[in-house]
């Protein structure tokens, strides 16, 4: 077993994670631990994603941050925290620009100021990007640079998964983990512990983020005694990539192909189906996200989707010029992949993207449970109960950046030392050994619960019937990871783990989504259909006496 020392723990290294890390050496943290599940700055969302950035970064008057906040807050349907949502679009901007001048190469105008193009939600033009392929991948390449810059307070170690966080006294000093490449136990020490896992879209078996995204974070909070905040909202991207098969692109890159061109929605008869759900779009894209998600979910239901179970996405009509005129090069890798957009349709569906709940967490990203702090998507609140087009990325950079600064703070005043006996039992389930079991078919089942009753339409007998299966598997995952301990690279025991935290993560979603009986933002009861006044509130859950319980904020 080994132990290290730490004055700041950063559990996910992707932008706020590594923002986080460069944040708290540049205000003195002199050992800063930055750690992933898979190498340092190439999982998670951040390197996945090819697409915009939003930020009031324009010309003088042109814009400013206060506009931004603005149209996040009427994307939230009146469920975001206006503090967090006033860092996120306030600190996103100065760090967009401070990203810039580390050289990340945002594309420029005529004039040699921010490219800016306008994204649905947004009352003007004000998403930044490097271009349509590789905003997220040169976000990432920027930030592992950075980190290296910093020097040597900041130590990266890959290939660890933290199972659980160790607390004395009411207070989070580090943490339990698992080194995958040797199989054996790892225990830190932390004055402050900073969680930027990411989200929990993994929960769902289509998804357009990445395998590490399991929701390992809130479970590790609310282990810990930190609540959680709008668990209930997922957000489904309407027209995830379904088929043929895309190698090396976002599969929800056609949004901005719908926005500018007008991709035409067709079944699997190859008709035009929206204005069965509602307004028609002749030729333009008008319907808004959750609309879509419905019509096309409401076909496939019918027995009109496309063979691959979605509907069809065409740009037959859109002359080549223009397509090429507009993305160009995105249109080279598309042929790269067999697709001429010219003449074939390609088939989209509705896709896990990205979780607007978390862990909840003040303006200096503390959770209330002293010692620990989150950063980025694992964050809850600010996105209320809808995120707005290109917000994804600010937060991560805003909310790490806050969040480094705190933790090297803390680090500063000093923690207890770290005692051993504190973390037995997170080290006594790593060297337990269990039954042998298929943890993989184990994950799939849950996914395939998730998907079939905790998606974009929920009613109260499906969110029923998923807590039931929830509970059956949870009973089947037993107390004990399977196998002997200390075998390298063990993905029996790692899907075991991830199981553990996923089922909690997934109780959290189903009873808060159970609770609210109203359909808001990307909450929706079919049951109950519309918004309701008396829910313009959010729910938090906690976990008194290891039960999974949704409450009122008050």
């Amino acid at each position: 077993m080994r132990h290290l020392e730490a004055d700041v723990l950063v559990v996910g290294a992707g932008a706020a994670g590594m923002y986080a890390a460069i944040e708290a050496a540049r205000q003195g943290a002199g050992r800063v631990l930055l750690l992933d599940r898979s190498l340092i700055g190439r999982g998670g969302a951040t390197v996945m994603a090819q697409m915009t950035v939003a930020a009031a970064v324009g010309p003088e008057g042109t814009d400013h941050w206060r506009h931004h906040m603005a149209d996040t807050l009427a994307a939230g349907r009146g469920l975001c925290d206006p503090a967090l949502a006033a860092l996120l679009c306030e600190i996103g901007a100065e760090c967009i620009l401070e990203m810039e001048r580390w050289k990340v190469g945002w594309a420029r105008d005529a004039e040699g100021g921010f490219a800016q193009v306008q994204a649905p939600g947004h009352d003007r033009p004000r998403c930044v990007y490097v271009d349509f392929l590789s905003t997220g991948p040169a976000v990432s390449r920027t930030l592992r640079t950075q980190l290296q810059r910093v020097g040597t307070s900041i130590r990266r170690v890959g290939e660890v998964v933290v199972s659980d966080l160790v607390l004395q006294g009411g207070r989070v000093t580090g943490a339990v983990a698992l080194d995958i490449a040797s199989g054996r136990p790892l225990t830190i020490g932390a004055a402050a512990t900073i969680i930027a896992t990411g989200g929990l879209t993994r929960l769902y078996a289509r998804n357009s983020a990445s395998a590490n995204m399991s929701g390992d974070g809130y479970a590790l909070a609310l282990r810990a005694g930190a609540p959680l905040i709008d668990m209930e909202f997922v957000q489904f991207f309407p027209i995830g990539h379904l088929a043929p098969r895309l190698i090396g692109m976002d599969p929800i890159m056609w949004d901005p192909f719908r926005y500018k061109l007008g991709g035409r929605l067709l079944n699997g008869e190859m008709e035009e189906f929206l204005h069965r759900w509602g307004e028609g779009e002749a030729e333009r894209y008008v319907v808004t996200r959750d609309l879509a998600t419905y019509a096309i979910t409401k076909e496939v239901e019918a027995g009109r989707g496309s063979p691959a179970g979605g509907a069809y996405l065409s740009f037959a009509h859109v002359p080549e010029t223009r397509l090429r005129e507009t993305f160009g090069p995105v249109i080279d890798r598309l042929a790269a992949n067999g697709i001429d957009l010219t003449r074939d349709a390609i088939e989209v569906s509705p896709i896990a993207h990205y979780h607007m709940g978390g862990i909840r967490v003040d303006t200096a990203m503390r959770t209330g449970v002293p010692g620990l702090l989150a950063a980025g998507e694992a964050v809850g609140g600010a996105n209320g109960a809808n995120r707005l087009s290109g917000n994804a990325i600010t937060e991560a950079l805003a909310f790490g950046r806050i969040a480094g600064a705190e933790a090297a703070r803390q680090a500063a005043a000093g923690a207890p030392c770290f005692d051993a006996a504190a973390a037995a039992p997170g080290l006594a389930l790593l060297e337990a050994e269990g039954e042998r079991m298929n943890t993989a078919a184990m994950v799939a089942r849950l996914q395939r619960i998730m998907a079939a009753d905790v998606g974009p339409f929920r009613t109260a007998s499906g969110l029923g019937r998923a807590a039931a299966e929830l509970a059956v598997l949870r009973d089947e995952l037993g107390t004990a990871p399977p196998g002997q301990p200390g075998q390298p690279h063990d993905l029996l025991r790692l899907d075991w783990l991830d199981l553990r935290q996923m089922l909690l993560v997934a109780e959290a979603v189903v009873n808060a989504a159970t609770a609210r009986t109203e359909s808001r933002g990307a909450h929706q009861r079919e049951d109950y259909p519309g918004q309701s006044p008396a829910w313009e509130r959010s729910l938090v859950v906690d976990l008194p006496a290891g039960e999974v319980r949704p409450r009122l904020v008050t």
